[in-house]
């Protein structure tokens, strides 16, 4: 294959990069129609008890734990099978998901779709993000995490929204169910019909790094790897061998507790003050719309600044926006430290994704990402783990929303001592 025939950038792939969006838009809905609905009526539907914060949480530590595995397999897959064979397999994988809703008899019928919700969520977004880095130049990677993070957590709010109020026109079941088979038949038909495989585009800029033809400043690539590294080599040093990997791992990782914390505390602390489905759907909504939105200025932001910085103080801001939840008693202040929490996010969450693209040879690009969403969607679990021992042990949700913003701020400071400023445009190799 004539590698040189592939173009890379945004425009020149226009077309493609469209349809990988409205793919990740598609994945966002599949999330966000078991963010609203499922935890504020675990007790109601399924028998869950409200002091059962361990029970609760089993099904976010389900999906944290799959999905993180997914991520890391997914990544490692793609660059053998192609990125769209493993986002076609991520949507049939999700068929089942709302039919089991619909008849759930208990709570672990809800735990066993959600760890199918996590192997397609592993799949599926991983390549759509992957394949948006195969077709950009490397100083928009910035822009491009932005778009498709905005993209994807636009769907998950607007189906958190969209769920609340079709559980209480059709039922919290019906309403689950027909949202997700919809989504879901659009996702398969959709993708087997436009998605291109962008694993040549990947091939094609390895093939110029190694000819010496890549256009701009030398990215700072780790030099204790081998050109074409075994997965084991790959996943030491993105988790610890290389002091920068390592610090976007664990802020990535501490990051999701924030994540844990707004899927199944935020709407059961907010139902237990007195808000309805609606106004909860609402105001986790207000937290996804704004970390979705923002994305877009964020994520291109630092491809001007830098991704150091950014992430730095969007840990720092996000922690702040998660205590603030306690410290007010109205809709209007609860909607603000949504927000405030959604804005921290949206400065960290692109830009630490773009780090770890920035310092990835292309080689190993597509394991790289997959192991640091590994370790980032590990957090799902470890946070829920976390979260539910917290409330268990002191018998109080409000324990939990303080346990998640100090970690936010350690985690900062972490990024802060041992990273370094990675886009190579600021910090060239040479």
């Amino acid at each position: 294959m004539d590698h040189s025939l592939f173009k890379f950038g945004i425009r020149v792939n226009a077309n493609q990069f469209a349809q990988q969006l409205w793919q990740v838009l598609l994945v966002g809905l599949t999330l966000g129609m078991m963010r609203t609905v499922v935890p504020a009526l675990a007790e109601q539907e399924f028998g869950v008890p409200k002091t059962s914060f361990m029970l609760l949480m089993a099904f976010v530590v389900a999906f944290g734990f799959v999905k993180g595995t997914l991520n890391f397999v997914a990544g490692r897959l793609s660059e053998r099978f192609g990125r769209k064979n493993i986002l076609m397999a991520g949507w049939l994988i999700a068929l089942p998901i709302p039919p089991m809703i619909l008849y759930a008899p208990s709570w672990d019928w809800i735990v066993f779709a959600t760890v199918l919700l996590g192997i397609n969520q592993g799949l599926t977004w991983s390549m759509t993000q992957t394949s948006k880095l195969d077709l950009t130049m490397p100083e928009q990677r910035g822009l491009t995490i932005g778009l498709n993070e905005f993209s994807g957590y636009f769907g998950v709010a607007l189906a958190g929204i969209v769920t609340g109020y079709l559980s209480e026109w059709l039922g919290a079941r019906d309403g689950l169910m027909w949202f997700g088979m919809v989504v879901i038949i659009i996702a398969i038909i959709t993708a087997q019909l436009w998605i291109k495989d962008t694993l040549p585009w990947a091939k094609a800029e390895a093939e110029q790094h190694a000819r010496g033809q890549s256009n701009g400043p030398t990215p700072r690539f780790p030099k204790n790897i081998s050109a074409h590294p075994t997965t084991w080599e790959v996943f030491t040093l993105i988790s610890w061998r290389d002091k920068r990997f390592f610090a976007l791992s664990q802020a990535g990782l501490v990051e999701k507790f924030v994540d844990a914390l707004i899927w199944v505390f935020y709407p059961v602390y907010l139902c237990e003050q007195g808000l309805s489905l609606a106004n909860i759907g609402w105001v986790v909504g207000i937290y996804g719309f704004v970390w979705g939105g923002s994305q877009f200025v964020t994520g291109k932001l630092s491809d001007h600044i830098g991704r150091l910085k950014p992430i730095v103080f969007g840990m720092w801001v996000c922690g702040a926006g998660v205590g603030l939840t306690l410290l007010g008693e109205t809709l209007w202040w609860w909607s603000f430290s949504a927000a405030v929490t959604g804005f921290g996010m949206a400065l960290l969450y692109p830009n630490i994704s773009a780090a770890v693209s920035d310092i990835a040879h292309p080689n190993w690009r597509g394991s790289a990402i997959g192991i640091y969403r590994f370790w980032r969607d590990l957090g799902y679990g470890i946070g829920a783990l976390l979260l539910g021992m917290a409330a268990s042990i002191s018998g109080l949700l409000s324990t939990g929303f303080w346990f998640v913003s100090i970690a936010m701020f350690v985690s900062g400071l972490l990024v802060w001592i041992l990273a370094e400023e990675t886009h190579p445009r600021l910090n060239p190799a040479d």
